[in-house]
């Protein structure tokens, strides 16, 4: 999963007329040996597609016109080979299931209901950035089917593409078509941090056999469907409960190899797949060649994917020079592009475009080594990320521009990681939640401040021993919960998070 490729493919046919996007939020299955790729459309003149070759774009009609249709499709190949497809995305209606003739592609039976959102129970279903029902009902979409010893595991994206709270829901059955019960939280939710959002995604397996789950990340900026794909771990834990793990999902992770795996959850809820290398100049100072208007250079490091420091110009020579603020190991560094002064057409994923620039080191910020040199980079790299073959110690880091594909040179995370060479921070003290009254949904959440932490993890969940969700909170020692499932007790930690590493977790508590 180290190095991906795209291959350009349209699949409109001429009868397809005054479609916005190509396929929009195509669905693709997997019958033995073919893949199959099918678009979102409330027509019965859309093509199901078919390859034996994606890797060579070799594709074909597998039926000409997929006549039940579908947005939001996806598809699932039960053991038995018998195939199952689920669609949706509404706030008013349902996400279906229909078995289909593998020969024929056409549905046995009629639809039927699997599930529809209960906002009312639970939290996170809640539209809004602040999951407060703000101007529209939530919307079900993007479901993906897993299946794990027997049981059916159907996820769901809920409530808005375009918010921080944007998740993959849980519903757990005995069968393809259900009956379903709803889990109380997320398979996948990620509130803060860096990057944010986990909705709308599909879980699949390496060649590991290690679980992942994909799910599109909120942006949101320049379109309000503005997404980044994420990729978490994912699994079973002992009980056959799902999990997927977001925790420090956008700081460095190792890949998956031989005699390597990251399987389990963590136990002190950190992957093992996590390198354990900390961000290390979170609001730090930055000094910049110039500066476009109000795009101002903090905004380069203020973990905030949706602000960014934009240069004046795209020329070669613009720079951005982050200070760690003491000698630090240096083990990586992540190179987040924004789309400043890029045509709003352009939409997707473009051909035959690169970034070009180079990375320097430095201890006192006039001696500077290069550290990196893509001076002759071929490749589209709007979020790079660099792990150095060995660590350097440094304090400054200069990023200078060679060549943009389009825009101005522009910045929306200029990200360090490694060690501070300092002391972790101490545990959190004075950590308490209080449910609301006659909200169950919901909760004030305050600690004492860390001294020398700069963010924190929330970790929670319905069972003691199965926090598997968290929040990363910046700069801050309150939090307004709005994800709970009302019915349910739950159970809360937090640790603190700087430069240097993590804090113990606090003891776990309970909330009624």
């Amino acid at each position: 999963m180290l190095n991906w490729k795209f291959i350009s493919k349209k699949f409109l046919r001429s009868w397809n007329g005054g479609v916005y996007d190509e396929l929009c939020a195509p669905g693709v299955g997997i019958i033995g040996d073919t893949m199959l790729v099918f678009g979102s459309t409330y027509t019965s003149t859309f093509t199901l597609w078919m390859s034996t070759n994606p890797k060579a774009n070799e594709w074909k009609p597998l039926v000409d016109s997929f006549e039940i249709g579908g947005w939001d499709p996806s598809f699932f190949t039960d053991d038995d080979s018998r195939l199952y497809m689920y669609n949706g995305s509404s706030n008013k209606y349902p996400m279906y299931g229909i078995e289909l003739d593998r020969k024929t592609m056409k549905p046995i039976g009629t639809r039927k209901e699997m599930y529809l959102l209960e906002p009312w129970r639970f939290g996170w279903q809640r539209f809004g950035e602040h999951m407060d029902n703000t101007f529209l009902d939530p919307f079900i979409e993007g479901s993906h089917m897993t299946k794990n010893k027997g049981k059916y595991y159907l996820q769901y994206g809920a409530p808005g593409t375009e918010f921080s709270g944007y998740a993959d829901g849980l519903l757990e059955g005995d069968g393809p078509l259900g009956p379903f019960t709803a889990a109380s939280d997320p398979l996948s939710i990620k509130l803060g941090g860096f990057v944010r959002g986990a909705g709308h995604g599909a879980t699949f397996q390496d060649n590991y056999k290690n679980y992942w789950h994909i799910s599109t990340t909120v942006l949101s900026v320049k379109n309000t469907f503005e997404r980044r794909l994420g990729i978490w771990p994912a699994g079973f834990d002992a009980d056959n409960v799902m999990w997927c793990n977001t925790t420090f999902g956008d700081y460095p992770h190792f890949i998956p190899g031989t005699g390597f795996s990251g399987s389990s959850y963590g136990a002190n809820g950190k992957s093992g797949y996590f390198t354990g290398w900390m961000l290390l100049n979170y609001n730090k100072s930055v000094q910049v060649s110039s500066t476009l208007g109000s795009y101002l250079p903090n905004q380069a490091v203020d973990e905030l994917a949706k602000t960014y420091w934009s240069a004046a110009t795209a020329n070669k020579g613009e720079w951005i020079q982050t200070d760690l603020g003491n000698i630090s190991t240096v083990n990586a560094v992540q190179i987040n592009y924004a789309d400043q002064d890029v045509d709003l057409n352009r939409l997707g994923k473009w051909n035959d475009q690169f970034h070009q620039y180079k990375l320097y080191y430095s201890s006192d910020g006039k001696k500077w080594n290069v550290l990196v040199d893509k001076s002759n980079n071929k490749t589209d790299v709007p979020h790079d990320y660099i792990e150095l073959p060995q660590p350097v110690q440094a304090r400054f880091i200069k990023l200078e521009n060679i060549h943009m594909p389009t825009g101005k040179f522009a910045i929306s995370g200029f990200r360090v990681f490694g060690n501070g060479n300092g002391a972790k921070p101490v545990p959190v003290q004075e950590f308490i939640v209080l449910r609301t009254e006659k909200d169950k949904r919901s909760a004030f959440i305050k600690w004492r401040p860390v001294d020398n932490a700069f963010a924190y993890n929330i970790y929670y969940g319905t069972y003691p021993d199965k926090l598997y969700t968290s929040i990363m909170i910046h700069a801050n020692n309150e939090y307004w919960m709005k994800a709970m499932d009302s019915q349910k007790t739950y159970y809360y930690c937090i640790e603190a998070i700087n430069e240097n590493g993590v804090s113990e977790r606090t003891k776990v508590i309970e909330v009624k």
